[in-house]
């Protein structure tokens, strides 16, 4: 065989598919893995696209992105207090795309990526396409927070990035103030990138601290963001990043090679988007959100407090199973499937989503509870 590319040599399947895939054959297992809101697209924003469709909105659009499209994204993240200009808007195939390009864009071979874990395994997985080197730092051990020791020992003369995802996926942790001072005083006179995942900032409850917000991190942020959580678009596959003028030169021509440019009429559906209100999805969220966490303090497990996001995050270390045996053991003998931690970088924990109907998340924790007095 002729060889490949040695950095897709330990890349893996996303166990997040694996787990939704085996629920999928088990029938009438309850799904509570995958993080895709179980909402319709709002009806304006199908209606965007229909209509730029009979319009004939099939042609290319510019490589950065539709400058109305742009402009409105400007003006929305200014508006939230974070500057921006549409000429450092890039329009992306989603929040991936945007993670995937920015990373690659980045990062030299050897250079490294400080990941706080718990986190998503996209951003381990882009590092390691890049030629980079992701460097975990755990959280569990200072209640799901960043702390400036930790960190600053963490970072070395070949760190590159520190990512940060508020609220988290899969804890749905809010990182706080303290946690964010942590990170601007570790990465001061320091040649560091930080990369704020925002993909879940819309379902947040109340205050969500974001360093995007801080101007004195403009030169080095680079902000990601998605249509697919807050409007229900993840079929859509359409987001953004924002950053720097010097650092948009290098990642346009990037994304260019990559994808061309998103779709023209999907970016008409992602404007329309902007002009919708989020809060009733995000509050039917934190109603699910609360309810999951009262079940599973009646189960006596121990997790992090969500305070934003649609998942919940409880420690399975006191059965004695890895988080895989646990997971597929609850499909086989519950019918309930969850995700297992160790595809977050934290073994010992699942991770339950809430992005179902009340009666699914009923059913599904009903089943959990039954299954944890079998063990």
């Amino acid at each position: 065989m002729i060889p490949l590319n040695q950095n897709l040599t330990a890349l893996k399947r996303s166990a997040i598919r694996v787990y939704t895939n085996l629920a999928r054959q088990t029938p009438d297992c309850a799904m509570l893995t995958i993080g895709e809101p179980d909402f319709d697209t709002p009806q304006a924003v199908k209606d965007a696209a229909a209509a730029a469709l009979a319009a004939g909105r099939t042609h290319y659009a510019p490589n950065q992105g539709d400058e109305a499209l742009r402009r409105a994204i400007a003006e929305a993240e200014t508006a939230r207090g974070h500057n921006t200009e549409p000429g450092q808007v890039l329009v992306t195939v989603g929040a991936c795309q945007a993670v995937f390009t920015a990373l690659l864009g980045i990062l030299n071979p050897g250079e490294e990526v400080i990941i706080p874990t718990p986190g998503f395994s996209l951003y381990e997985s882009v590092t390691t396409i890049a030629g980079g080197r992701a460097v975990p730092l755990d959280l569990t051990k200072t209640g799901f927070q960043i702390t400036f020791e930790a960190l600053n020992a963490a970072i070395t003369p070949k760190t590159k990035a520190i990512i940060l995802n508020s609220p988290n996926n899969p804890t749905g942790v809010v990182l706080s103030e303290s946690s964010l001072a942590a990170v601007k005083a570790a990465v001061a006179g320091r040649p560091i990138f930080l990369l704020v995942d925002n993909v879940y900032s819309a379902l947040c409850d109340g205050h969500c601290p974001d360093l995007s917000l801080d101007e004195g991190l403009a030169d080095r942020l680079i902000l990601c963001q998605s249509f697919s959580k807050p409007y229900a678009m993840t079929g859509w596959r359409v987001g953004y990043l924002t950053c720097p003028d010097y650092v948009m030169d290098r990642l346009l021509l990037l994304s260019a090679a990559t994808i061309t440019a998103v779709p023209t009429f999907i970016q008409d559906a992602a404007l329309a988007a902007l002009r919708e209100d989020p809060t009733p999805m995000a509050e039917a969220y934190r109603q699910r959100r609360a309810y999951l966490c009262r079940r599973l303090e009646g189960m006596g497990l121990d997790f992090p407090r969500p305070e934003g996001a649609f998942y919940a995050f409880p420690s399975i270390e006191r059965f004695g199973l890895s988080s895989a045996e646990f997971c597929t053991r609850m499909i086989q003998e519950a019918r309930v499937a969850a995700v297992p931690g160790s595809c977050f970088g934290a073994e010992g924990y699942i991770r339950l989503s809430c992005c179902c109907a009340m009666d699914e998340l009923e059913k599904g924790l009903d089943r959990m509870e039954a299954f944890l007095k079998t063990l």
